[in-house]
């Protein structure tokens, strides 16, 4: 499962020190998506046999987590290490500490743990990575709907990249037209204080970050 294989993009594979050198190119950005495409995909994979069944503990902040959680964090962490050795990682099972690396990667193992416990297939696998600090890139992979999505934004962070993003390699944007009474919008338990205020559309909560 720790497998970091990654392509260019070109049925070519590439190795970390290539990546270095190529940072600002895009033989990085297609090797970044390969690896978080293969990773994403076969942890989720794994992710599904328990999906629906996996027994849940409450952490100290009142959240669940299940050991499947603990395995993909584990499992994605690996392979990070392992591919891009440069990089740092932040994720939500272990190290809370923000790394002093230029590149660091974020991972949220099962951004939905609550619905996955419950048999809810609006659940999935998130990645993100920084740059000193700004959030270039992310990747959201929902293996029961078999959506992955994901995209660029450079924001101030002075790299010549990528943008747009994409949901199973196809552009998506939002609407250009105002928020209004017929349109959807999810919105997170903790969110509940933006309803204090007339809101325009309709709420829905989903249940993870990641919806």
């Amino acid at each position: 499962m720790t497998d970091a294989r990654a392509t260019d993009g070109r049925g070519g594979e590439i190795g970390a020190s290539e990546w270095r050198a190529s940072e600002l190119g895009p033989d990085f950005w297609d090797a970044v998506l390969g690896f978080s495409r293969h990773q994403a995909t076969t942890v989720g994979e794994h992710l599904l046999t328990a999906f629906g069944k996996a027994q849940a503990e409450e952490k100290w902040d009142g959240s669940l987590v299940t050991a499947f959680d603990q395995w993909s964090d584990d499992t994605l962490t690996a392979a990070i290490r392992a591919t891009f050795p440069d990089h740092g990682v932040l994720s939500e099972e272990t190290s809370h500490v923000f790394p002093a690396n230029d590149w660091c990667w974020i991972i949220d193992p099962i951004d939905g743990t609550t619905n996955f416990t419950r048999g809810i297939p609006l659940w999935g696998i998130s990645l993100g990575l920084l740059y000193r600090g700004t959030p270039v890139y992310g990747y959201v992979y929902m293996p029961n709907l078999g959506h992955h999505f994901h995209g660029y934004w450079p924001g101030d962070s002075g790299l010549a990249m990528p943008t747009g993003a994409f949901l199973n390699g196809q552009p998506i944007r939002p609407r250009p037209d105002a928020p209004a009474k017929n349109q959807l919008f999810s919105l997170c338990a903790r969110s509940l204080q933006v309803l204090q205020n007339p809101f325009p559309c309709k709420v829905r909560m989903l249940g993870g970050g990641l919806l």
